[in-house]
């Protein structure tokens, strides 16, 4: 899997945990929600996410780029 995918997968997972907090919780927890949204559309632009250092450092997992220039 690539960290792009990761990261992916891993912001789907947060929305669907955000807004089981925000429903069965709290409902401040849509800040939550809007918090991983900004982050998503920052990510769109700037092609930097602080989650995807941490899936990289912590996984291993690799870039899209890197697995198709080691094949």
């Amino acid at each position: 899997m690539s960290a792009e995918r990761a990261l992916t997968a891993f912001a789907g997972f947060m929305v669907l945990v955000s807004i089981a907090l925000t429903v069965w919780v709290h409902p401040n927890f849509v800040w939550f929600t809007a918090f991983i949204g900004v982050n998503l559309f920052q990510q769109s632009f700037t092609g930097f996410c602080p989650a995807t250092i941490i899936l990289r450092k912590v996984f291993g997992l690799k870039t899209e780029k890197e697995l198709a220039l080691k094949q």
